[in-house]
């Protein structure tokens, strides 16, 4: 039987929710993806082009730490990964992620929530990270109801 790991990095908590409740729907375990220092209100001004969230997200090749943990990822067959849509991609403590732990023959499968816009060019930047494994699109999940997740659950 194959074993379920939903990954989050929620800025403001809105994904949080989101993933809790896939979580749920799904069996899955929880796994908060932490910054080793998180944001504040003004590092998400996302119309401050010095915010720390624009200055990251400006630059492709910046990994933001993240918080050290005792996830082991071998024994899970699917990841959910779940994040903020930042300028139209994932931010890139979601590379950071990917580019800690080895997905090796697993399937990673993505949700986002967002204010606006859809995944853009976020597979294609998060494949980089995780050449190795097929990185899938899944869902963009804004104002939904548990009833939507526990029906995209089931057709994973």
């Amino acid at each position: 039987m194959s074993k379920g790991l939903v990954a989050y990095f929620s800025a403001s908590g809105n994904t949080k929710k989101i993933a809790e409740m896939i979580a749920e729907e799904g069996g899955f375990d929880l796994h908060e993806i932490a910054p080793e220092k998180e944001y504040t209100k003004a590092d998400l001004n996302w119309m401050d082009k010095k915010s720390r969230s624009s200055v990251e997200m400006n630059d492709k090749a910046f990994r933001p730490a993240i918080k050290k943990s005792d996830l082991d990822i071998s024994g899970y067959d699917k990841i959910l990964i779940g994040f903020p849509i930042w300028w139209y991609v994932a931010p890139t403590i979601i590379n950071t992620f990917l580019e800690t732990y080895d997905f090796a023959g697993k399937q990673i499968v993505l949700f986002a929530t967002s204010g606006g816009s859809g995944f853009g060019n976020t597979v294609k930047e998060l494949q980089l990270s995780a050449p190795d494994v097929e990185v899938t699109e899944g869902k963009l999940l804004n104002n939904v109801s548990r009833q939507d997740i526990s029906e995209w659950v089931k057709q994973l």
